[in-house]
C-alpha cells in the first residue's frame, strides 16, 4: 500500500484536533479546500438576483471523480485500510453516486469494491453511473427491491468472512457518524474560507438531501465552526442556516433522522476529543436546519419540471447538475433567490462535474440480466 495514502491529510478536522488522526483514519482522496466561485460567474442569466450568491465547488473535489462523496469516503475507506479489510461494499440505488465514487476511489487504495444495488427510475445520469459501477466493481449484486438491502448486506458480510476476505459494508450514502466526518470538516473549511475573505459569510447554505450523511455532517460542522469563531462566528455567533433540499422521500429524509445522525456524530467527537465544543443540544442543531420539500416531485430519481428548467438555465455549469440530486437543489436555490432576496447564499455543488470513464459493451457482458434490461430502457 502506498504510504502517502495512509498519511494524515491536511484537513481542518486534524488541524484543530490532531489527536483524531489515528482513531478516525482518513485516506487522502480529494483535493481540498474546494474553490468557491460567484454564482453569477457560472450562471450569468440569473442577473441581479444572484449577486450575493456563491457556489462551493465540491464537484471539483477530485480530478478522477468529484462530488461530496469523496469527503464521505475519506474516513470510510481509511477505516477499511487500517482494519486490514481487502474489500469494501457500496450500497444504494442503481444510479448511486456513492457507488460510482466508491469503485473509482477504492481502486486507488488497492481495495476491491462490491456494489449492492436496487432499481430506481431511469435517467441518463443514473444509467451512466450504473455502467461505470458494473464495469469497475469487483462484485455486483443486483437486488429486486430496496427492501432486500438489509438482508443482502448481512449476507455479503458473512460471505466475505467465510472466504477470508473481510469487507467494510457501507450503508447507502455512507450515512453513519464516521461517514459524516468529511462534511463536518468541510463546515470548518468553509468557515476558514470566509475568515480568509474568499467569500462573504453566507446566511444560507443550500444542498441536496439524499442519504442525510452530508446534511448531518455539515450541520455539526457549521455549528462548531461558529462556536470556534471561524468566519461566520463573529461576536453574535450567527451561523448559516442549512437548507437541505429533499430529493429522497420521507421518512428517509426526515428531520428526525438528520438530527439523530448529527447528534451521534457530535457525541462521538466529544468522546474522542474531550472537547466541550461538541456538547450540542438537539434543539441547537434543529435551529440551524430547514428542510425544503418542495422539489421532490414524484419521488426519488424522477425529474421535475423545475429541476429540468434549472439544468437548462445553468448552461456551462450544467455538468455539475443531475436530475436526481443537484438539479433539484439548484431549482430550490433559484426559487429562493427570487422569493427571498437580499440574502447571502452558498450553493453546495454535490455532483461530480467530470466526465465518467468510458465503458465498452464488452465490459457489461457479465452484468446481471435485470440490470441490463434496466440499462436498455429509453430515457423519457
Amino acid at each position: 500500500m502506498a504510504t502517502p495514502l495512509l498519511s494524515v491529510p491536511e484537513r481542518p478536522l486534524f488541524e484543530f484536533w490532531p489527536a483524531l488522526a489515528e482513531p478516525v483514519g482518513f485516506s487522502a482522496l480529494g483535493e481540498f479546500p474546494t474553490p468557491v466561485e460567484p454564482l453569477l460567474r457560472l450562471v450569468p442569466s440569473l442577473g441581479a438576483a444572484a449577486r450575493d450568491a456563491h457556489v462551493k465547488r465540491d464537484d471539483l473535489s477530485s480530478p478522477l471523480y468529484g462530488g461530496n462523496k469523496v469527503r464521505t469516503l475519506e474516513p470510510l475507506l481509511g477505516r477499511a485500510l487500517r482494519e486490514g479489510k481487502s474489500w469494501v461494499a457500496a450500497t444504494g440505488a442503481y444510479g448511486s453516486n456513492h457507488a460510482v465514487a466508491s469503485v473509482i476511489h477504492a481502486a486507488r487504495l488497492g481495495l476491491r469494491c462490491a456494489v449492492l444495488l436496487f432499481p430506481q427510475p431511469v435517467s441518463e445520469t443514473a444509467q451512466a453511473n450504473l455502467r461505470v459501477s458494473l464495469a469497475s466493481a469487483g462484485r455486483v449484486i443486483s437486488l429486486a427491491h430496496w427492501s432486500c438491502l438489509p438482508a443482502a448486506m448481512w449476507w455479503f458480510e458473512r460471505e466475505q468472512r467465510r472466504r477470508g476476505e473481510p469487507a467494510l459494508i457501507m450503508p447507502p450514502g455512507g450515512a453513519i457518524p464516521r461517514g459524516g466526518l468529511g462534511l463536518f470538516s468541510a463546515g470548518l473549511e468553509l468557515g476558514l474560507q470566509v475568515q480568509a475573505g474568499v467569500l462573504p459569510a453566507p446566511q444560507e447554505v443550500v444542498l441536496a438531501l439524499g442519504s442525510t450523511c452530508s446534511s448531518a455532517g455539515l450541520l455539526v460542522g457549521l455549528l462548531v465552526a461558529t462556536r470556534l469563531g471561524l468566519g461566520f462566528g463573529g461576536p453574535r455567533g450567527s451561523r448559516p442556516l442549512l437548507v437541505a433540499v429533499r430529493v429522497t422521500p420521507w421518512p428517509v429524509t426526515s428531520a428526525f433522522r438528520i438530527l439523530r445522525l448529527a447528534g451521534k456524530l457530535a457525541r462521538w467527537l466529544r468522546t474522542l476529543t474531550g472537547d466541550r465544543v461538541f456538547d450540542i443540544e438537539r434543539a441547537e442543531l434543529a435551529g440551524g436546519l430547514e428542510i425544503d420539500g418542495g422539489q421532490l416531485g414524484a419521488g426519488y430519481g424522477r425529474p421535475t419540471a423545475a429541476g429540468l428548467a434549472a439544468l437548462q438555465r445553468a448552461g456551462a455549469f450544467a455538468p455539475a447538475l443531475d436530475t436526481t440530486y443537484a438539479a433539484k437543489s439548484a431549482a430550490a436555490l433559484f426559487e429562493r433567490l427570487t422569493l427571498r432576496p437580499n440574502c447571502v447564499r452558498l450553493f453546495w455543488s454535490t455532483k461530480s462535474s467530470l466526465p465518467l470513464p468510458e465503458v465498452s459493451p464488452r465490459e457489461l457482458e457479465d452484468a446481471p440480466p435485470r440490470m441490463l434490461r434496466w440499462l436498455a430502457q429509453p430515457v423519457h
